[in-house]
């Protein structure tokens, strides 16, 4: 029986555009074309080797997963490259790509400069170091950004690596050396751009046989800033294209700054070269804000928006979210839209419906915190909670002790040192031991694995009021 590859693969298209992002499949997949497709095998005609690679790496199991359910076949993937793209270059593209890269220097309105500054992609003016909020979760990494923002190339941070959870101020601390920079003139080319840009712009280049005008932007900054690198690709042509911006950057005293969600150390799939290069100068981190912190955020935040916080609001919103600024600068926006579309007054009533409206706080329940999850913990354990949070070692509290760490980490996403300090002022290495410990036991016991998720279930329920 014949099969039509062309049709059978436009209707593959048509499925796979509608599960993926549209500039994923518009770079992966416009390109591409079916030269077989049968039951027993499916041939993707693709630009170059390079897509063949990244296809079979990253989209494969959603190719095959949509040809069965297009065509109820499981036939074995098979990439080959246009024959019109065979050439000295294993980049050589004939396809011209779309949309086309991001390589222009925008025009900025928002950040006054002196004549002799450029920025390449336009900066957030929220994001400076005037709006940022201090504490102690950050006041490391905010005073090494600023020392960086003085004195681009001219200190051992170089580079700077900042890490940290999800809406910490990663991005803002990242922007706000831009910010500085720019406007003191302290810099003629400054970069700010995704991990996931860099990328992008990278194979756009190659794709069009023309590299020099990427070069001429990354390898000739004088503060190139690159934001979540952990989501970079770890494909050797792109660690290499890293590693020579990089080392042509720090030999001519540039300044690298860099962002990500874990240590470098921790990074999965990078080279050891470039884990290394990226170690060579301060990696710091960022942790949750303390309760303090997070109420001088929200006051900090409602205060630029002409709004005065009671102290009970703050306190009570600051001890409902704990792990992420972003997310309590968005309470804050849903609370003063409630009261500004319902007239009404900013109080402890409106911030628990604030709160409920997006999932984060039942009507009846209280604020789960530090001390709710020791709560819990001593009642489901039996154990006082003197003992809970003393200095005994005895097996069993010492385990209780453990997973009550533990879960005020992963519940409510409190500060290391928060959680040493109530937990007898133990240091917060103490508390890294202690979630290691139980997440190794979880890991091979399914039994206390039961336990813990009994105990979560119990504290993610709170206690009514």
């Amino acid at each position: 029986m014949l099969y039509d590859p062309t049709s059978l693969w436009a209707r593959c298209l048509h499925s796979i555009q509608q599960k993926i992002q549209p500039q994923s499949f518009q770079t992966w997949f416009g390109p591409t074309n079916s030269l077989e497709l049968c039951p027993e095998k499916a041939v993707i005609e693709v630009p170059t080797s390079f897509f063949a690679d990244w296809l079979e790496e990253h989209y494969s199991w959603l190719i095959r997963a949509t040809v069965e359910e297009e065509t109820s076949w499981k036939p074995e993937l098979e990439f080959v490259v246009q024959k019109e793209a065979d050439g000295p270059s294993e980049f050589t593209q004939t396809v011209e790509p779309s949309p086309p890269p991001m390589l222009v220097t925008p025009t900025v309105t928002n950040i006054s400069s002196t004549p002799s500054s450029s920025l390449v992609f336009p900066l957030n003016p929220k994001y400076r170091f005037e709006q940022f909020v201090v504490g102690d979760s950050n006041e490391f990494s905010f005073t090494a950004a600023k020392a960086v923002a003085d004195s681009p190339g001219e200190t051992a941070f170089n580079p700077l690596v900042i890490y940290g959870g999800v809406g910490l101020g990663k991005t803002h601390l990242l922007q706000a050396i831009g910010d500085r920079c720019f406007r003191n003139g302290s810099g003629k080319s400054i970069v700010y751009v995704t991990a996931e840009k860099f990328f992008s712009d990278y194979l756009q280049a190659i794709q069009k046989q023309d590299t020099a005008e990427y070069i001429k932007i990354y390898r000739n900054a004088d503060l190139l800033l690159i934001d979540d690198i952990q989501f970079y690709v770890k494909t050797e042509g792109c660690q290499r294209e890293l590693i020579h911006t990089f080392n042509t950057l720090y030999q001519n005293q540039k300044q690298i700054v860099l962002s990500s969600d874990r240590p470098p150390s921790t990074l999965k799939g990078f080279e050891d070269r470039l884990i290394s290069r990226f170690q060579w100068g301060l990696v710091t981190d960022i942790e949750a804000p303390n309760l303090e912190t997070r109420i001088a955020i929200l006051n900090c935040k409602a205060e630029e928006k002409g709004i005065g916080l009671p102290p009970e609001v703050s306190r009570f919103l600051a001890e409902q979210v704990v792990s992420n600024v972003r997310e309590l600068e968005g309470v804050l926006i849903r609370l003063l839209t409630m009261k500004s579309h319902l007239s009404m007054e900013i109080n402890i009533d409106l911030a628990r419906r604030a709160l409920a409206g997006i999932g984060r706080l039942s009507n009846n329940r209280l604020p789960v915190n530090i001390e709710t999850v020791q709560k819990a913990t001593s009642d489901f354990f039996n154990i006082p909670i003197p003992l809970l949070t003393g200095s005994t070692r005895k097996q069993d509290i010492t385990s209780a002790r453990h997973v009550c760490m533990y879960l005020c980490k992963s519940i409510i996403g409190a500060p290391l040192k928060a959680i040493g300090c109530e937990f007898g002022n133990r240091d917060h290495t103490t508390v890294i031991h202690a979630c290691k410990t139980v997440e190794k036991k979880l890991s091979v016991d399914p039994a206390f694995g039961t336990l813990v998720t009994e105990l979560e279930n119990k504290i993610q329920s709170s206690v009514p009021s």
